[in-house]
């Protein structure tokens, strides 16, 4: 992987790097390693290395840099030479753990490395302890040339041990490989074996417990102006009308009732654009708005949209430019605002809104995958909506149909399912001319018929892409079946749970004797996916970048249950300060916690061996994460507080005092769009935590993430499907445990206080 040759040096012998052509590469700089190894560990005697500057501190013993223990009986440490410092003396010294005193240096002459080649004999490091007493360790030195484009990949992060150099004192990517004993430990810093005492109430808006995430999509719009609907208590549930066909709402009577139009299935959407209708419930007088003639449609939110009336033969409503890319602008930055501007500027009118129109049988996890898209598209800045046919078909004809209902040579069934679907595409179509821009259509959409319907309402308004699920693990299916069963409204009154189970399975049946895969327009297949153990990812005719993203999303996603643990660092010197930002160490409380979470960690994970630790890279969450052992901790650089730009290291008073414009005005203001001075808004934090959520996603085993406030209201953010504009308002306390449970009931959440 590098440019030059790998040589090692052990006791017994001496061996350079090589010619001296290969020693002076241009561009070549080299990465020392220095192991040491012993079996008979003293105390808490940790060997290190010091010597001449740069490196170790000009022979000044409290400034020598600790090796890292890689296992019971060797320890390592490794750094990259500067071009210009390749001459190095150097001596292996043992220092208390805890202090900086006795140190005990290696008997004989300096080591001198020139050019990666160790001058004269190498040896044995000789600790003389008493006069009685002489400790060994094996010494091993390898030096490599590597280039500059092998050091900006990483390269020795993979190459040795994950462990890339550790010259600055804490390396990227490490593991302890077994617990240090402290007389601390089990002492203050002990937590009561019940971890249920820890536990405090989550905020009121977070999911907990079952739900059925249909509930929580889109409530139709025009079935609510019809007056046909059912109404829905708090939860989310449905309830259905009376046999009698009244409904009592307590929506207040409107000056005038206002028409509904519902699509006739036969006469959609023509390509100029018109609808052919027939009206359910009354109408109002037809208005003039820009010299047409119309029927004004309440859609519930926003403005009103016209419809063909029976004296204009034909119309269209022509938006200026800048209104319709000021409403289909996502609320983001960077990247993702960078794609819109464009796409608005290049694209073709219908690209401006995007259809993701679920197809697939029942029990193939559409819903929970639009659900999580949904989640993911509005975190990123786009105004996103998820609607549910299944919701628009209870609220329309009751939840108590029989799978009778869904066959194909059932006449009325078929024509009151396309009524529905027509119903949601009209709102959805609706919504975006008001300004959304991502609709979610989920429905089984199992026909080429249906899906043309879906096409011709669309054209000119939006572009469809056709989200296909396909399930071909019997396991999976009865799983999603079963689960169906238990919280679906469909079946909320049926109390026999096997004639629930048999009548949807004949449901699914009469599906599968008409189910046409999708091989028209753009789409994308997801084939055995919910696993999370391979499957495959077809597209076709998939271009753009939010498309792009979309399908990046689909293959990093799946359903294993797992946790994820959001934890801000202990308390650190600046947060007592009541100083923003800065990289300090932790407070003796933050030290307290730091024990306190090592323990909470070992017994929440204790069979839970494949789950890691990720932290940023200040210093403050690498302590609180330190005590932690026998789990791979990973620095990320995305993870690191927001940047307070010019105001790092000061405290809101002073802020106010000396910026009174950037604190009372601006920040105030939009507290989410702000932007340090040259720094960051949490808009910025947002882009750059991307990765971070789609590897969360990708995760199969436990995440335990140290980080910093703004950093883990954007994440949490995510997890709980919050608004953008809450963000900074989120309460992330210190010294306390976000427990998100992800699986295929949705996400749930728990959370431990462990200081108060």
């Amino acid at each position: 992987m590098g440019t030059g040759a790998s040589k090692n040096t052990e006791e017994g012998g001496s061996q350079g790097m090589g010619e001296e052509e290969e020693r002076n590469q241009a561009g070549g700089q080299l990465y020392v390693s220095l192991k040491m190894e012993n079996y008979k560990r003293k105390g808490d005697l940790i060997p290190h290395v010091y010597g001449s500057v740069p490196l170790v501190g000009s022979w000044d013993s409290s400034k020598a840099l600790s090796m890292e223990r890689e296992s019971a009986s060797l320890w390592e440490l490794s750094f990259v030479v500067p071009p210009n410092h390749e001459t190095l003396d150097f001596k292996f010294l043992l220092k208390p753990k805890y202090s900086n005193v006795p140190c005990i240096v290696e008997e004989g002459p300096n080591r001198q490395l020139i050019g990666g080649t160790l001058q004269g004999d190498a040896r044995l490091a000789l600790f003389r302890l008493n006069a009685d007493e002489v400790l060994e360790y094996r010494v091993l030195i390898q030096a490599d040339r590597v280039s500059p484009f092998d050091l900006a990949a990483s390269w020795r992060a993979y190459q040795e041990n994950l462990r890339p150099s550790a010259v600055r004192g804490i390396p990227d990517v490490s593991i302890n490989s077994a617990p240090e004993m402290s007389a601390e430990n089990g002492s203050s810093a002990s937590l009561e074996l019940d971890l249920e005492h820890y536990v405090v109430p989550a905020p009121t808006s977070a999911n907990s417990g079952l739900f059925y995430a249909a509930n929580n999509t889109e409530t139709p719009r025009s079935l609510t102006l019809a007056g046909v609907f059912s109404n829905m208590d708090g939860s989310g549930n449905v309830l259905h009308p009376s046999k009698d066909g009244s409904v009592s709402t307590d929506r207040p009577a409107t000056i005038k009732e206002m028409e509904v139009i519902v699509p006739d299935s036969s006469r959609v959407y023509s390509g100029s654009g018109v609808v052919e209708s027939k009206s359910v419930g009354t109408f109002s007088p037809s208005q003039k708005q820009d010299n047409h003639r119309g029927l004004l449609v309440d859609r519930g939110v926003g403005s009103p949209r016209l419809v063909k009336s029976a004296s204009a033969s034909t119309f269209t409503v022509d938006l200026r430019m800048d209104t319709e890319t000021k409403n289909s602008m996502p609320a983001a930055a960077g990247a993702v605002a960078a794609a819109a501007v464009a796409d608005q500027m290049l694209g073709p009118k219908e690209d401006r809104h995007l259809a993701i129109v679920l197809v697939g049988l029942p029990a193939r996890g559409k819903t929970f995958t639009a659900a999580k898209l949904t989640r993911y598209l509005r975190w990123l800045g786009h105004d996103t909506k998820h609607f549910n046919v299944g919701k628009y078909r209870r609220l329309k004809h009751g939840a108590n149909q029989s799978a009778d209902f869904f066959r194909a040579d059932n006449p009325e069934g078929m024509e009151a399912r396309n009524e529905v679907a027509a119903l949601a595409m009209e709102d959805m179509i609706s919504w975006m001319q008001e300004g959304g821009q991502v609709g979610i259509f989920d429905a089984t959409n199992s026909s080429r018929k249906r899906r043309n319907m879906l096409m011709k309402m669309a054209e000119g308004k939006c572009k469809i892409i056709f989200l296909e699920s396909l399930c071909n693990d019997e396991r999976i299916i009865e799983r999603n079946i079963r689960l169906k069963i238990q919280q679906s409204p469909d079946y909320a009154e049926q109390p026999d749970f096997e004639a629930g189970l048999q009548d949807f399975k004949d449901r699914l049946a009469n599906y599968e004797k008409v189910y046409e895969t999708v091989e028209e327009g753009s789409y994308i297949k997801m084939i055995d996916m919910a696993s999370g153990h391979g499957g495959q990812i077809q597209v076709n005719n998939i271009s753009g970048y939010l498309p792009g993203r979309i399908v990046f999303f689909l293959v990093n996603t799946h359903l294993t249950p797992r946790p994820i643990l959001l934890t801000r660092h202990g308390e650190s010197k600046d947060n007592v300060r009541g100083r923003i930002g800065g990289d300090t160490a932790l407070s003796d409380a933050g030290e307290i916690y730091a024990k306190k979470l090592t323990n909470f960690i070992e017994k929440r994970l204790k069979s839970e061996r494949a789950a890691s630790i990720w932290t940023s890279t200040l210093q403050r969450t690498i302590l609180t994460a330190s005590p932690i052992v026998g789990f791979p901790k990973i620095q990320w650089r995305a993870l690191d507080e927001i940047n307070a730009g010019v105001c790092d290291g000061m405290t809101y008073e002073e802020i106010k005092k000396n910026m009174p414009e950037e604190y009372d005005r601006a920040r105030k203001k939009d507290k989410l769009r702000y932007r340090y001075p040259r720094g960051e808004s949490y808009l910025d934090v947002i882009q750059r935590l991307e990765p971070v959520i789609i590897e969360l996603e990708r995760q199969r085993a436990p995440v335990v993430v140290i980080s910093h406030q703004a950093v883990l209201r954007a994440l949490y953010a995510y997890f709980a499907d919050r608004p953008l504009k809450e963000i900074p308002h989120i309460e992330v306390p210190l010294h306390t445990i976000i427990e998100i449970q992800m699986g295929v009931t949705g996400v749930q959440e728990k959370r431990y206080k462990l200081m108060d």
